[in-house]
């Protein structure tokens, strides 16, 4: 198989249509943009977005369509340089990094890949395709180490044994790197990939760092046969302080024990979120299918659909959280995407 994954163009842009924006762009303009790409008329496409962009010169997907129209012109240079470009402006996307990192791999810079993937990752953790491309980017990498391994002793032949494997795994056209979008890679003249995939905008819940917790609003103590109301109240009131836009409260829902991903400091990741929090304009975030489940009469685990529309992007993602109960309250200790 290749090293890396080639999806169908149409699933993307279908994916990239679905995205909402609230901003007085219409939303034709950016869909008759997205059909002009996929039917390959790339100059009318591009184009198009560059109208866009001269009324909002900031308007995300706009850009981050003409980094997909780039790439499939073989424009590489121009490309990393819009995809760059959204990274500086929405740190919190995972999508732009996944895409310099397909860019960078096809210019066989496979360490500035590995580091934007791993932005990607830091961003988003429950992002699927950026830990398989890593993956793949670091058997590309072996696979380079082997073979100056072998250059340097050709009797080695545990080494020929592990590069013999990798080249099984991922075929023997590996000097030829691709890697795979969340959505969308469509095959280029070079042999490399070009990527087009949907924008997300949910702030990285696992790669956030816990806070140092406030009082939160008490809930009212309840036999264990009740907790799970407590739990899923708890849930909602966090959702609508996050909403409200009130940083305060937010990071009082978080407990002394959560666990600090990356092993950063708790003030670090207050600030950080302080600012995500601040920037948009709006937010508002809507919780469904919560689904607690019990431990003890103290500890608790809940899972459901995290639904953050901001003023410029939206999004949904799956998260699980663990809270435990002190003094009656009920705290988050652990907060991680997927279920």
């Amino acid at each position: 198989m290749n090293m890396f994954n080639r999806i169908s163009q149409n699933t993307a842009l279908c994916a990239l249509l679905l995205l909402s924006i609230s901003m007085p762009v219409s939303a034709d303009d950016i869909q008759d943009a997205s059909k002009l790409l996929r039917q390959g008329q790339l100059t009318l496409a591009l184009e198009k977005v560059e109208a866009i962009l001269a009324v909002k010169p900031n308007d995300a997907q706009a850009r981050f369509l003409k980094g997909l129209i780039h790439t499939e012109q073989g424009r590489a240079a121009e490309a990393i340089k819009v995809f760059t470009s959204l990274t500086q402006d929405y740190p919190e996307l995972p999508e732009p990094y996944n895409n310099l990192a397909v860019l960078y791999a096809g210019q066989g810079q496979y360490e500035k890949a590995k580091t934007s993937l791993e932005m990607a990752i830091r961003t988003h953790p429950s992002y699927a395709t950026a830990h398989e491309n890593l993956g793949d980017i670091y058997a590309k990498m072996a696979s380079q180490a082997y073979d100056r391994a072998l250059q340097l002793d050709k009797s080695n032949t545990s080494t020929q044994t592990k590069l013999e494997m990798i080249k099984e795994l991922f075929g023997s056209s590996s000097s030829k790197t691709t890697l795979a979008s969340r959505n969308v890679v469509s095959a280029t003249k070079s042999g490399s990939t070009a990527v087009t995939t949907p924008i997300a905008v949910t702030p990285p819940p696992a790669a956030s760092k816990p806070v140092i917790a406030a009082p939160a609003k008490p809930l009212n103590t309840a036999p264990a046969a009740d907790n799970s109301g407590d739990v899923t109240r708890l849930l909602h009131d966090w959702a609508a302080a996050w909403s409200a836009k009130n940083s305060k409260k937010y990071l009082a829902f978080y407990g002394k024990e959560f666990k600090t991903p990356d092993g950063e400091s708790r003030s670090a990741w207050e600030t950080q979120r302080q600012e995500r929090i601040a920037k948009p304009k709006s937010i508002h975030v809507e919780i469904k299918d919560a689904k607690v489940k019990l431990n003890d009469d103290n500890h608790a685990t809940v899972s459901f659909k995290q639904f953050y529309r901001a003023s410029h992007l939206q999004t949904s993602a799956s998260k699980t959280m663990e809270l435990t109960k002190s003094n009656g309250r009920w705290f988050i200790v652990e907060e991680r995407a997927g279920k």
